[in-house]
């Protein structure tokens, strides 16, 4: 038998935009629903290179109002959620085959000024002769830039906003498709197929498709509007740290193209991205042979370590939907969104492009445009709110959050002494406040439950499992946290073992 679900907007895709826009409209009022097929953050959203950042590249092709767009966002969202995020410094080597000095150091000065700054400095020219940065550049980059922008957990951004709108009465549905969707009068009538083959009946006032690399076939399945999308495929690689201080790298290929190098997981170096066409299925993207021998290519001109394809441990793909801009290169096509309304009957909002630093003034702006429609007057609130965890020293959101989160984990360190201050770590940077969740009731390491795997603990899984729909190893390991990276080859093989037999109201989430 079919269950029914009355709401006034569905939201189709569980992505950085589909989270967004359900957070947003839950806080405005709106009851809502949100479905996406996989996991939460399953495809381009977990796929990013791990910035939040104003896009300094932009500038050469004048899109001012995008970078200044991103740039404003930047200290926003990192006041919102400081445990998830963090100001990082890029140093850009400067070659002397390429851009000349004064037009670096001129975009760079544009790049400061563009937007108000308060937790992140200016840029400023460097000798990397005497900079820690440049021992482990070759000797020819005597000089170069330095440069503000900010670090993101991408995926766990993405659950934070779900958890948000969840805990404002959204109703989350992961690994539930979008069968079909009409309209019906004054609203649309859609049918979703949950995991255990389910369905579910949902009548919804109004339609948000938010499915990323399919949004135009989903638009045109509905509606039999035809969008053109542009597929470009972006990859990157880990390898074992090429440098142990705490700068990223910004680099110049000759192509015209950049890559950053970027400290990652205490022990690695994230390098991305490419910018490739595609058109292959957005579910089976995956990094070519030739994409890791550029990316390795392109950073052993810079450092004196070399980079194989064999240093390789770890890499990642994913599809970015950009809207067409004929004759242009995959690497210059905006990053910019587009938001197309279709008002003929139920309304149905689609979500073109985009990039993860602008998803919340995008939420927004698509309120901005669905509330009216459906007689909520609720305004703009989430440049003054927290995202879960993210209240560190109070519930608004703070520069003290950030420029102090260090003196908030050795606050934990403190009150939790009977656990490693490691893990304690680990908990405060992944969950900021929501830690105090998942260590209630806990006085002694015993009271975390079995060691599943090293460091890894029940009271986690079941937190994770509860509050953040997580359902499988990958969920957990590459998703929910990092930890893939960190232990043994059969850890998922281990904890999909432990899922499996978990009692079932632990698999049921609170929201």
């Amino acid at each position: 038998m079919n269950s029914t679900i009355d709401c006034d907007v569905l939201v189709v895709g569980g992505g950085i935009n589909g989270a967004g826009i359900a957070r947003d409209a839950a806080g405005r009022g709106l009851s809502v629903v949100l479905c996406e097929r996989d996991d939460l953050a399953s495809h381009t959203s977990s796929a990013s290179t791990k910035l939040i950042h104003g896009g300094l590249r932009y500038l050469e092709s004048r899109e001012f109002g995008l970078v200044r767009k991103a740039l404003l966002e930047r200290e926003v969202l990192m006041r919102s959620a400081p445990h998830i995020m963090c100001p990082l410094r890029f140093v850009m080597p400067h070659d002397a085959g390429q851009r000349p000095a004064w037009l670096v150091r001129a975009g760079l000065m544009l790049y400061d000024r563009l937007a108000r700054r308060q937790l992140l400095p200016a840029s400023r020219a460097a000798n990397l002769l005497q900079h820690v940065a440049g021992g482990p550049l070759r000797p020819e980059f005597s000089r170069g830039y330095i440069y503000s922008d900010g670090w993101v957990d991408d995926a766990r951004l993405v659950v934070l906003n779900a958890m948000d709108a969840a805990e404002a009465g959204a109703t989350v549905l992961t690994r539930t498709t979008c069968e079909t969707a009409q309209r019906s009068g004054d609203l649309w009538q859609v049918m979703l197929r949950g995991a255990d083959g389910a369905m579910t009946v949902v009548r919804a006032r109004s339609m948000v498709n938010a499915t990323g690399p399919w949004a135009a076939r989903f638009l045109q399945e509905a509606t039999g509007v035809n969008q053109p999308l542009r597929m470009v495929k972006g990859s990157h690689i880990v390898v074992h740290k090429k440098f142990s201080h705490s700068y990223a790298y910004l680099f110049q290929h000759p192509d015209g193209r950049i890559v950053f190098a970027i400290p990652y997981e205490q022990d690695f170096t994230l390098i991305g991205t490419t910018d490739i066409d595609y058109d292959g299925d957005p579910a089976q993207v995956a990094i070519s042979d030739e994409e890791i021998s550029y990316l390795c290519s392109l950073v052993n001109r810079y450092f004196t370590s070399r980079t194989t394809p064999d240093d390789v441990v770890w890499s990642y793909s994913g599809v970015r939907p950009l809207v067409e801009e004929n004759g242009k290169q995959a690497s210059a096509v905006t990053r910019d969104y587009q938001l197309r309304l279709d008002e003929e009957g139920a309304p149905l909002l689609s979500v073109f492009g985009g990039k993860i630093t602008t998803f919340r003034k995008l939420a927004e702006e698509a309120l901005d445009l669905l509330g009216p429609l459906l007689g909520k007057s609720g305004g703009a609130w989430t440049a003054e709110a927290c995202l879960p965890g993210g209240d560190l020293y109070g519930l608004a959101p703070s520069a003290r959050s950030v420029l102090e989160f260090d003196d908030y984990v050795r606050m934990q360190k403190h009150a939790y002494n009977w656990a490693p201050p490691a893990l304690i770590s680990r908990y405060a940077r992944a969950y900021g406040t929501r830690m105090h969740q998942l260590l209630a009731g806990c006085g002694k390491i015993a009271d975390l439950g079995r060691e599943v795997l090293p460091g890894v603990f029940e009271a986690e899984l079941r937190y994770l499992i509860r509050h953040e729909w997580a359902r499988t190893a990958e969920d957990i390991l590459w998703r929910r946290s990092k930890l893939g990276l960190h232990l043994p080859r059969d850890a998922a093989q281990t904890l999909d073992a432990w899922i499996a037999a978990t009692p079932v109201p632990d698999l049921i989430t609170s929201h």
